[in-house]
């Protein structure tokens, strides 16, 4: 009976909490359809500090892995074009899959630790507070321009990936390497459509939104404590990559099917 109450209780937790994500997020969408009139140049400055930091400080990384993840796709495929369309595959698992997760993963990485540590931080000082006594909307002011950055950060990050890997990818295989892939652009021409560039993009899209929302609410829910930060960054990357996985696999899924 003590684990079956166990379990009953972890999965009530669990779907309260999940619960509360998504009336948060309800709650930022609504209020970045509805914008309110003031601060609007300080939202848009804070937004694009956090594009520079999450995308444009970030292509130092993503364009190696694009690099290295292209070439290597490409070299096993190539190796196999008889049996394979190298264009369906280089499509499926670049474009479709490994780009959206692998530059889910590098924000998380980079910008939603760094965000629940800011947003922590500015708890713990009562930096937080001082802004709700001063009748300034936290969620407008805080969270917004970082649900913005992040999300226009994830797209761009994701377009450079995609045309990094694959053309990039392409070039370094057939300069090192004799491998027999010279029509490769035109099977990626004839194969890729409309939908998976589409695909891709609203994987992107849930991406940001997802990291944003649980990233600054384990950092606004941090108490007085400045040991409890490194507790709520840890749980939010957590927590960032699982709601990651499940969304690109849900997708992934109703795409197929």
């Amino acid at each position: 009976m003590s684990i079956t109450r166990l379990i009953g209780r972890r999965t009530i937790r669990s779907f309260s909490h999940i619960t509360t994500l998504l009336t948060f997020a309800s709650m930022l969408l609504r209020m970045l359809y509805r914008r309110p009139g003031e601060g609007r140049t300080l939202v848009r400055r804070v937004a694009l500090e956090q594009i520079y930091y999450t995308a444009v400080q970030a292509l130092f990384v993503i364009i190696p892995v694009a690099l290295i993840i292209g070439s290597a796709i490409i070299i096993q495929f190539s190796k196999l074009s008889g049996q394979y369309d190298l264009g369906n595959i280089a499509v499926i698992l670049i474009v479709r899959e490994l780009g959206p997760a692998i530059t889910a993963l590098l924000i998380i990485l980079r910008s939603a630790t760094a965000v629940t540590i800011e947003t922590g931080y500015m708890k713990v000082l009562h930096e937080i507070d001082a802004l709700e006594m001063s009748g300034i909307n936290v969620l407008w002011f805080i969270c917004i321009p970082r649900l913005v950055g992040i999300t226009t950060a994830i797209l761009f990050l994701f377009v450079v990936f995609d045309i990094v890997a694959i053309i990039g990818g392409y070039a370094v295989v057939w300069t090192v390497t004799y491998l027999p892939v010279g029509n490769f652009l035109r099977q990626i021409a004839g194969a890729i459509t409309v939908a998976d560039i589409a695909v891709g993009l609203f994987k992107a899209v849930c991406f940001g939104i997802t990291i944003t929302v649980t990233s600054t609410y384990h950092g606004l829910n941090v108490q007085k404590q400045i040991t409890e930060i490194p507790v709520a960054a840890s749980r939010a990357a957590v927590e960032c990559f699982f709601y990651c996985l499940v969304i690109n696999v849900l997708i992934s899924a109703l795409f197929y099917l």
